[in-house]
């Protein structure tokens, strides 16, 4: 992306700061398989790799749609115990709610100040999420984007595990980062963040529609697992699963116009750590009647001990609270420092 009032772009290479990994994930709804796999499983094996994690709620993201107060309190909860019983080490990992960290909402104003509308513009989950009543948007979901730039530049990440749904926001984030350190003088001020794309990371479907992805928002409960289902709804969720009639086939090119049986065969590798090609070879030639039962037993071993561990924090939120607030703090003090020096930069008045 360019914009006609940039001047000549300043050498991408010019950051030496340390490397941080940074991520998080929206409190609205309940988390599901999807969320597991695309993010939680990752979060924990990021964080032993080698570079800092900061993991957050999104909560100020959340409301750029409706959210019952009550609710979006229980919600970033539920979050942070997702979190914790799926591996993440507070002790390793700094894990906030957004909220609680205000340089946030700070470094995304002077961003909106930076970024372009026609950027802006062209942003394809905007019109997704707008649909056909883009005028009765709220402002904060057509600058969604920025804010999530500023989530990202304020503790100056260098990696960021992105889905495909998310490359576009990563670039835009690359971009005012380039245009900040440029307007203003500053080179390598800000990195220029690179995604995270490596390691598991299916893109799981929805259970009653292969071609959708499996979503918190979707109103069939059955469309999804949650991480707080118990093994018997688990495994019923699975045995209603739609399918077709075919038996499984034996390579992963004959899953190609199979939606449904694409989507479960891609369940069944990301849980047990295989290749698609692995299960076939196990399965292919058999029946859903024969997969799916083994598919349940699968998501329940994997699953059980998160659900079991979300459920014991969830009974007494006290220790929840304790992690969020330590982790509030130690993002915080990143964070000011950070947003300090950049209305110092910008020309703001300091005492």
């Amino acid at each position: 992306m360019t914009d006609a009032t940039m001047t000549t772009p300043i050498d991408d290479k010019a950051y030496t700061g340390p490397r941080r990994v940074l991520s998080g994930i929206q409190a609205s709804g309940a988390l599901h398989l999807g969320n597991y796999l695309g993010a939680l499983k990752r979060f924990t094996q990021l964080q032993d790799a080698g570079a800092p994690c900061f993991l957050f709620v999104a909560d100020l993201h959340a409301i750029t749609v409706w959210q019952d107060p009550a609710l979006l309190t229980a919600q970033t909860r539920e979050i942070a115990a997702a979190y914790l019983a799926s591996g993440l080490d507070p002790a390793k990992s700094v894990i906030f709610p957004q909220s609680a960290v205000r340089a946030h909402a700070e470094l995304a104003w002077v961003f909106n100040c930076v970024a372009r509308l026609g950027w802006l513009d062209r942003m394809t989950q905007f019109k997704e999420k707008s649909g056909k009543h883009k005028e009765r948007s709220s402002v904060g979901l057509y600058t969604y984007p920025v804010l999530q730039a500023a989530d990202i530049l304020l503790y100056k990440a260098t990696e960021v595990p992105t889905g495909e749904d998310q490359k576009q926001h990563l670039e835009l984030t690359r971009d005012i980062a380039a245009k900040f350190n440029t307007d203003f003088g500053v080179p390598g001020f800000f990195p220029l963040p690179e995604p995270l794309t490596q390691g598991p990371a299916p893109r799981v479907m929805s259970l009653r529609d292969g071609a959708a992805k499996m979503s918190k928002s979707d109103p069939s409960d059955q469309s999804r697992i949650n991480l707080t289902d118990d093994a018997d709804t688990i495994s019923a969720k699975i045995r209603k699963a739609r399918t077709d009639a075919e038996p499984l086939p034996e390579t992963v090119d004959g899953l190609g116009e199979r939606a449904e049986a694409k989507n479960l065969v891609t369940l069944y590798a990301a849980l047990a750590d295989i290749s698609r090609e692995q299960v076939l070879e196990q399965f292919g030639g058999q029946g859903f009647g024969t997969f799916k039962p083994a598919l349940a037993d699968l998501a329940v071993a994997s699953l059980a001990p998160v659900s079991s561990e979300m459920r014991r924090l969830m009974a007494d939120t006290a220790e929840i609270d304790r992690v969020l607030k330590d982790g509030a703090e130690r993002a915080a003090a990143i964070a000011d420092p950070v947003v300090d020096e950049v209305k110092r930069i910008v020309g703001f008045w300091r005492a």
